[in-house]
């Protein structure tokens, strides 16, 4: 850092200061770095808790059904008016475009729900031509 003490030089600086704009862009960076884990993705699901769980990351390829307590239906968080009927167009045309790789389908059904309703779900995901399914579920906190 410099300083300007008089003298011959007695003008202006005409130096851009960026250290006020490095200030704020810190800042900025710790809010986004506390907040981005508290926001929720997707869809209000109360999941199933399970002691023997696998951590996986949300992929946009992946092929993920929610179903609420109210028995909305979502295909890739997209909430499908049609409910089973447009979701058998909708897994159809997706393993369309995928081919026969990776034909797995990722349910997250809420706890809530009726096992002939989780089911039904099932067997339109089969229908389609779903070989797997995998079941979503929240890990067990101990203590």
């Amino acid at each position: 850092m410099s300083m300007a003490v008089g003298g011959k030089k007695g003008g202006a600086i005409a130096d851009i200061n960026v250290t006020p704009m490095a200030d704020i862009m810190i800042v900025l960076l710790i809010i986004f770095m506390v907040i981005t884990p508290l926001i929720n993705k997707g869809i209000e699901v109360d999941l199933p808790k399970a002691a023997n769980t696998k951590e996986r990351k949300d992929q946009p390829e992946n092929i993920t059904i929610g179903l609420t307590k109210g028995l909305t239906v979502f295909f890739k968080g997209l909430k499908l008016e049609g409910g089973a009927t447009e979701l058998a167009e909708r897994l159809k045309s997706a393993l369309e475009e995928r081919g026969d790789t990776d034909r797995v389908a990722y349910l997250k059904a809420d706890v809530n729900l009726e096992y002939a309703e989780v089911m039904k779900i099932m067997d339109v995901c089969r229908e389609a031509g779903i070989e797997e399914i995998a079941l979503i579920s929240e890990p067990k906190v101990e203590g």
